[in-house]
C-alpha cells in the first residue's frame, strides 16, 4: 500500500489546510485466477483481490463541492457541485467518482457536506486489473464512511459500483471486478456465481509460490466486437441444445457429461468449440477449488495451464503476445502454472512462480518477450490482499 504520510503531504500541497483531518481508504485491484468468459454463461469465476490498488484521501469541505484530483494525472484539480454530477467525456477518470457520488444520492444518501478527494493508483491503466472498479469501490466506501454510514454493506456497494460503470460511464461490465475489489480477503480467492452473487471465500495457501502478473503492454484491439460475438455464439449453442435439453437457458447449467452427450446437436463447429470451452472451464474452476482445499498447488497450476489452452484454441480470445508470455513463463523452472487473465486480445497473464525463481522469471521472460514481440512487458509480484477498507 502507498506511503500514507507522503500522500497526506501531497493532499495538503493540493488543497491546503492541515493533514490532521484527512482520512484514507484503500481498495485493491483484482486478478481472475481461473474461470474466464464463464460469468455471462451462468458459471463460476475465481478472482482474488491484490495487495496493490487505489488509495483515496478525503477531507470534508464547508460547502457542497466535490474536489477531485489524482497523483496519476498531476496538475488537475476540478470542483463539481455535489448536487449536479453529470457524465462529461472531458472529465475522463473523474467520471468514476462523480458517478458513485451521484448514484449514492439516488440511493437515498443525503450528503451533509462536500469533500476534497485525492486518489493515488498503483494499478496500471488498461492492464485488465480493474483500476476503474478499484476507484469506484474506494470512492463509495470512503464517502459512506465519512458520512457516518457504518457498517457498510460491501455486496450492495459492489452492485452500486457496477451500476455506475454500466449506466453512468456506459461500459457494459459484469459484477466480478467490483465484487472482488469490495469483498476480497487476504490469502483467499472468491468462488463467485455472478448471476446469484452466491460466493465462498477459499483459502489460497500459496506457501513459497507467488502470483506474478505480466502485462503485455499491447494496446487492446477487438475486445468489444469479439466479446459480443462470443456472447452471441454461446446463445446460439444454448438454442441448439434446447432441442435435446428443454428449458436450458445458460451453458453454465450443464454438467460436462451432459454437454458431451449432446454436443452433436450443435451443428456449427465454431459454436460447438465456444460452448466446450465454457463448460470445461466451469468444470476446471470446481476442480481448482478442490485442489486448493487440499493445498495441491501443482494441480491448481495444471488447471491454469488448461484454461489458457482452452482460451487460445477453443474460445480464441488469446493473441500472440499473451501466448508468448505464457510459453516463456512455462519454460522457467519454478513456474507451475500460467494463463492469460481477463477478456483477452492483450492485457495480462498470471503465473504461479516459486519465490526463488522470480528474478530469473522477470529477466528471462522479459528478454524473450521483447525478442519475440518487440514489446516491453511489465511484471508485478502480487500477494492476495483484503477488499476495500480504511487505510492505516
Amino acid at each position: 500500500m502507498a506511503d500514507l504520510q507522503r500522500l497526506k503531504e501531497e493532499f495538503v500541497k493540493l488543497y491546503g489546510g492541515s493533514a490532521e483531518t484527512v482520512e484514507a481508504f484503500h481498495a485493491p485491484g483484482r486478478v481472475n485466477l481461473i474461470g474466464e468468459h464463464t460469468d455471462y454463461n451462468g458459471g463460476y469465476v475465481f478472482p482474488a483481490a491484490l495487495t496493490f490498488g487505489t488509495t483515496m484521501l478525503a477531507r470534508p469541505r464547508e460547502d457542497r463541492q466535490l474536489g477531485l484530483a489524482s497523483l496519476n494525472f498531476p496538475g488537475q484539480v476540478k470542483h463539481f457541485s455535489i448536487e449536479d454530477l453529470q457524465y462529461d467525456e472531458a472529465d475522463d477518470w473523474m467520471n468514476y467518482p462523480k458517478g458513485v457520488a451521484a448514484f449514492l444520492q439516488q440511493e437515498g444518501l443525503a450528503f451533509q457536506r462536500g469533500y476534497d478527494v485525492l486518489f493515488s493508483g498503483e494499478i496500471p491503466n488498461g492492464a485488465g486489473l480493474s483500476s476503474s472498479a478499484s476507484i469506484e469501490v474506494v470512492t463509495g466506501y470512503g464517502l459512506l464512511a465519512l458520512e457516518g454510514q457504518n457498517p457498510i454493506d460491501t455486496v450492495k456497494l459492489a452492485l452500486l459500483a457496477q451500476r455506475v460503470e454500466n449506466k453512468f460511464v456506459g461500459v457494459n461490465c459484469g459484477i466480478m471486478d467490483q465484487f472482488a475489489v469490495a469483498n476480497g480477503k487476504k490469502d483467499h480467492a472468491i468462488l463467485l456465481m455472478c448471476d446469484t452473487l452466491e460466493y465462498d471465500l477459499v483459502p489460497f495457501n500459496s506457501g513459497a509460490y507467488k502470483l506474478v502478473i505480466a502485462n503485455t503492454n499491447k494496446r487492446r484491439g477487438l475486445v468489444d466486437s469479439e466479446y459480443n460475438a462470443r456472447r452471441s455464439q454461446c446463445e446460439q449453442a444454448v438454442q441448439a441444445l434446447q432441442a435435446r435439453i428443454p428449458g436450458l437457458t445458460l451453458l453454465g447449467e450443464l454438467t460436462l457429461e451432459q454437454f458431451e452427450a449432446n454436443e452433436d446437436a450443435i451443428q456449427d463447429e465454431v459454436v460447438r468449440k465456444r460452448a466446450r470451452h465454457v463448460v470445461e472451464e466451469i468444470d476446471r474452476v470446481k476442480r481448482a477449488v478442490a485442489a486448493l482445499k487440499e493445498d495441491d498447488l501443482r494441480a491448481f497450476g495444471s488447471l491454469m495451464n488448461g484454461s489458457h489452452e482452452s482460451l487460445r484454441d477453443l474460445y480464441e480470445v488469446s493473441c500472440k503476445e499473451l501466448d508468448v508470455l505464457v510459453e516463456e513463463a512455462r519454460a522457467i523452472d519454478g513456474t507451475i502454472g500460467s494463463r492469460m487473465t481477463g477478456a483477452g486480445f492483450g492485457g495480462c497473464t498470471v503465473s504461479l512462480v516459486h519465490e526463488d525463481a522470480i528474478d530469473a522469471f522477470k529477466a528471462q521472460v522479459g528478454a524473450k518477450y521483447k525478442e519475440r514481440t518487440g514489446l516491453e512487458a511489465a511484471f508485478y509480484v502480487a500477494d492476495i490482499g483484503d477488499g476495500v477498507k480504511r487505510a492505516e
